[in-house]
């Protein structure tokens, strides 16, 4: 099991006896603020525990979801504009407008770990409006992988996100000429 540093606390009653149980190997400090049971815990779980408020996105999602076989050299976050900027080098953060941050947000388990990740259909969403920031033959990837699929999503719920979210005429065309 995976803990913060309030829980931690809260499991050993004080910080004294959370240093005692961290000498005995009762729980191993993982990062700052991050305890586990178990001296080995797979980093996906840490991120998850440390930025509970953070929706995984883009290459992560696109990874987790099975669209691409790229592994991800970071865990790309969608969080608040408002928020902390996240001072991990493992995490690649993406600020977002607090009235389009939870539009279309779901949890999966990966690997036995429950995570906050965009759905399908925000996702394609997102691929479409970030087109010009994706390496191009990363981007036909996705894009070709999604129109596999794309009998499988909501085409009703794709377009209502494309008007929610910023340069939506340019994703909705994007939408039309090269998904559907």
């Amino acid at each position: 099991m995976i803990y913060t540093y309030k829980e931690a606390l809260k499991k050993y009653r004080n910080q004294y006896g959370l240093k005692k149980a961290i000498e005995k190997g009762e729980i191993f400090q993982q990062k700052k603020g991050i305890y586990s049971d178990d001296k080995y815990v797979p980093e996906l779980s840490i991120i998850a525990t440390q930025y509970p408020k953070g929706i995984f996105t883009l290459n992560s999602a696109f990874y987790y979801y099975n669209l691409t076989d790229v592994i991800p050299e970071k865990h790309y976050l969608a969080t608040d504009r408002d928020a902390s900027k996240i001072q991990d080098s493992n995490v690649f953060q993406i600020f977002e407008r607090k009235d389009i941050l939870e539009l279309g947000t779901t949890t999966i388990q990966k690997n036995g770990i429950e995570i906050r990740i965009y759905n399908k259909e925000r996702l394609l969403v997102e691929l479409l409006r970030h087109s010009n920031k994706l390496p191009f033959d990363y981007y036909k990837e996705v894009l070709l992988n999604f129109r596999e699929m794309i009998y499988d999503l909501d085409i009703a719920t794709i377009q209502d996100y494309a008007y929610e979210i910023p340069k939506s005429s340019m994703i909705m065309k994007k939408l039309q000429l090269e998904v559907l």
